[in-house]
């Protein structure tokens, strides 16, 4: 097995977990904005032989950003038409747990529903999976979710940038493939732990199926939400970017020993495809900068040979540096009927500070997602070397979230 790479400066509970799924890999690499998550860290990339790994690629099937360019710029808007597009978008979008697109254009016909994919579930348990999925496409959910409308730093050109993934409906199929993976009922409760299917084995096959159905699940729904709040801004799309970064390709990589070329499946958790030339959005924090950046195109040997280590893969965000319990402190009941019960690490007060300086106007979130539990960007991106390009630096003007006391088992 190559030696794995690794990106920047992880904990040792990442390194951990990093070592224990490279173990079993053919490669791996851990990007620069890796920390710890189910089995496998968020920020790792591990590639296999013919097999696939179901928590490797998470209950979040498929998750990832999306940013569209509009023809608009902000010079346009004032601070008043700001707040309006922020409760536009929170009044117009679903955000949060359980929620249903309710608007007239919701994409509940998309061909993805007719497809051959959703044989491979369970006949009791397919028809009601299928109607919570048309329900919920479009929606957003809660976590580290969000839409928000950027800036440009260099002309103020105005874009739009989305992160969810496919809600309910992959987290069900993640579910059901690792309960059947360990001998259990599709709704049983299996452990959280690594099984690698076998791609030629049925059970293989059609999870390969329906996480790629998941998956175009993902694209239409952050399609159709960037594109309703482009509409809200009243503008035009000038350019699409999109990438999933929990989810697993079949990809041609080249055998070092031998130089031939060797078809890997390569998952990632966490992070972003990154082949030379390929786009990829990536975002910061409620409070921080995000960027469009490039693959890089280098004759250069080394910065080639970065890239092929670190499998063209890069970051997909700036990284937690605290859990959620340890930012927001502990709570206990939902709702109305929430309450904290222990202290954490930043404060309402934190938060706001952090925002008013840098004038982002913000629609729900919690202390969970504040900017204070993130790495820098800029950080991360430097670590990633001269394997990626950033293209635009993105100033966020208005991020909207679910509120603080949402709870959403179908985050990644």
């Amino acid at each position: 097995m190559q030696e794995p790479a690794i990106f920047g400066v992880h904990d040792e509970k990442t390194l951990a977990q990093f070592r224990d799924v490279a173990s079993r890999a053919e490669r791996a690499a851990l990007m620069a904005d890796g920390h710890v998550g189910y089995v496998m860290p968020i920020g790792g990339v591990a590639a296999y032989l013919n097999q696939i790994s179901v928590v490797g690629v998470g209950f979040d099937i498929g998750c990832g950003n999306a940013a569209i360019r509009t023809n608009l710029n902000l010079s346009a808007f004032d601070h008043r038409e700001l707040v309006r597009v922020a409760n536009d978008i929170e009044h117009t979008i679903s955000f949060g747990v359980g929620r249903k697109n309710q608007a007239d254009d919701a994409p509940v016909d998309d061909p993805l529903f007719r497809d051959a994919a959703w044989e491979a579930i369970p006949a009791e348990h397919r028809e009601k999976l299928r109607e919570r999925a048309r329900q919920q496409l479009g929606t957003v959910g809660s976590g580290n979710h969000y839409v928000d409308v950027f800036a440009n730093r260099a002309d103020g050109t105005l874009w739009v940038g989305v992160h969810f993934g496919s809600r309910g409906f992959g987290h069900a199929v993640a579910s059901g493939f690792l309960n059947l993976s360990q001998g259990a009922a599709w709704d049983g409760r299996a452990r959280e732990q690594e099984v690698l299917l076998d791609l030629d084995s049925p059970l293989g096959r059609d999870y390969f199926a329906l996480m790629n159905l998941a998956g175009r699940y993902a694209y239409v729904g952050r399609e159709w939400v960037a594109r309703k709040v482009v509409e809200l801004l009243g503008g035009r799309e000038e350019l699409l970017v999109h990438n999933h970064h929990n989810f697993a390709w079949k990809e041609q990589h080249r055998n070092e020993e031998t130089g031939e070329m060797l078809e890997l499946v390569v998952v990632r958790k966490g992070a972003t495809p990154a082949f030379p030339g390929q786009l990829s959005f990536v975002g910061g924090s409620m409070g921080d900068d995000a960027v469009i950046i490039r693959g890089a195109e280098s004759d250069a040997p080394e910065v080639k040979a970065l890239q092929a280590r670190a499998l063209f893969s890069t970051i997909h965000g700036a990284g937690r540096v605290m859990s959620r319990r340890e930012a927001a402190g502990k709570f206990k009941g939902w709702g109305a009927k929430r309450r904290q019960v222990e202290p954490g690490k930043v404060s309402r007060e934190m938060m706001d500070t952090w925002l008013e300086e840098r004038g982002v106007i913000l629609r729900g979130g919690g202390l969970d997602e504040a900017p204070q539990v993130y790495r820098r960007l800029e950080d991360v991106l430097r670590a990633q070397g001269p394997t990626i390009e950033v293209l635009y630096r993105l100033r966020p003007l208005v991020v909207v979230m679910a509120g603080a006391n949402e709870f959403d088992p179908y985050k990644d």
